[in-house]
């Protein structure tokens, strides 16, 4: 043990006894001890630990597990061989009832500790029905495996490039792994990308299905041009998997952590699959917005229009709205929907998913939410109820100011950053408008991930 620092009550490899009393996002643990918290990955709630400091910083530090002394009720056996390796999930190790007990805390902890907001009802966190096979997406990173340097895929280590060979994840449905298990055999003849040099071609091997059709499409993302290598590959896993029914190749030569470059090539089948989400038809190429949970997607759509409660005698304003999802979802109940959104392909997609869905009570703007929400307001237009579904970034005082001046009866947000949502609902609150309803939604199981839903309503003055 490592000499007593007479500068901080604890010092790097000091071991100490900590109980774990609370947990963060990232799935952390956190104790006190000489009134400095303490942060120990993969600890619970509840655990005594002998805890070896890692890292002393002015008012906290860093350790890691030293011996389990008295385990949490919470804990459970990880259920994933690579959970203390991969970056993707950080709660395996304790129950999902705990898991999404401290994600309702996250959410409640924000709006008290953020917005300074007390909701009139708080209802209880919307957890996931299904827990294995939940993502309709998966992107792997392509590499060289750490061990017999053969082409392999996988996910990265945590706050790293350092590949983890990842063959099955519980997160994706169980086609993925076999597909990438094949694709890892069909591929040997093309080097993968290596990020230091920029030499080599394949990047990422990038799934996606649709999670009520069943079509999948592989997408390979290539730095260069390698079409005709890919081909015979499309060709025998079409041949091999009928649930595919794309096969693309997207071409990325930037020196960027950007996933997709700006060209796309079919290969074979369609160049794009087919689905619905929340029974309106949508069309899937690998650039458009969809969301990666499906079934809990759903769920958080109707949730957002039961609170929102559209009429038919009313104008709905969807700003952020992606390719329309939220929108379309409500259209069926509101007079019109007027969609914003800043990426033109997403108001491409939404475009066509209401003309295939024909859905005539719905039209999309492409432009910044907030000036194109300025705009309406400037031109009197008064919808009743706006949709907020903000990036983690949250709104501008542009938009928010906008949805002001517009004076909707009601908003509903939709955000998967609680604590920008709480800031945001707090400046809608300080001008005019009440909280009435908060609700934590599990989006992503067993990942620090939580989403939350909350309605707004004008008070009369």
């Amino acid at each position: 043990m490592s000499a007593q620092n007479p500068s901080a009550p604890l010092c790097k490899n000091q071991i100490i006894p900590l109980e774990i009393t609370g947990m963060t996002a990232e799935g952390n643990g956190v104790g006190h001890f000489c009134g400095m918290a303490v942060f120990v990955p993969q600890s619970a709630a509840g655990d005594r630990l002998d805890v070896r400091i890692v890292k002393v910083q002015k008012t906290y530090c860093y350790g890691i597990i030293e011996a389990v002394r008295e385990p949490s009720p919470d804990r459970i056996v990880p259920d994933c061989p690579v959970f203390r390796k991969c970056g993707g999930c950080v709660f395996r190790h304790i129950s999902y009832s705990a898991e999404l007990r401290h994600k309702a805390q996250i959410v409640s902890d924000a709006f008290q500790r953020i917005g300074h907001l007390t909701p009139d009802e708080t209802l209880p966190i919307l957890g996931a029905e299904a827990l294995d096979g939940c993502r309709n997406k998966a992107q792997y990173p392509c590499g060289s495996h750490p061990q017999s340097g053969a082409l392999c895929f996988g996910f990265y280590a945590p706050r790293s490039h350092r590949l983890i060979p990842v063959s099955d994840c519980r997160l994706q449905p169980p086609v993925f792994g076999a597909v990438l298990r094949r694709c890892e055999e069909l591929l040997t003849h093309i080097p993968p990308y290596d990020e230091q040099t920029r030499h080599g071609a394949l990047r990422h091997l990038y799934l996606r299905q649709g999670y009520h059709s069943g079509e999948l499409m592989v997408c390979f993302v290539a730095a260069k041009d390698i079409r005709r290598l890919l081909l015979p590959v499309g060709k025998k896993l079409m041949q091999e998997f009928p649930e595919i029914k794309s096969v693309v190749m997207n071409r990325n030569g930037r020196q960027t952590n950007v996933i997709l470059g700006p060209q796309t090539f079919t290969l074979c089948g369609s160049g794009t699959i087919a689905d619905t989400l929340c029974g309106v038809p949508v069309s899937l190429s690998p650039e458009s917005f969809y969301q990666v949970n499906t079934a809990q997607a759903e769920r958080l759509f109707a949730e957002a229009k039961q609170l929102g409660n559209p009429q038919k005698d009313e104008l709905l304003l969807d700003l952020y709205c992606g390719a329309g999802a939220i929108g379309l979802s409500m259209a069926d109940a509101a007079g019109q929907v007027l969609g914003v959104e800043v990426v033109p392909q997403a108001v491409r997609d939404a475009k066509e998913t209401a003309e295939r869905a024909g859905i005539q009570n719905a039209d999309f703007f492409c432009g910044d939410a907030g000036e194109i929400a300025a705009q309406f307001a400037a031109e009197g237009k008064a919808p009743d109820l706006i949709v907020l579904d903000p990036p983690r970034k949250g709104c501008d005082t542009v938009t928010l100011d906008a949805c002001l001046s517009m004076a909707p009866s009601r908003m509903v947000m939709i955000s998967c950053n609680p604590a920008t949502a709480a800031r945001d609902a707090a400046y809608l609150c300080e001008r005019g408008y009440r909280l009435k309803v908060l609700r934590a939604v599990d989006m992503f199981p067993r990942t620090g991930h939580v989403e939350c839903v909350v309605l707004m309503s004008r008070e009369k003055k």
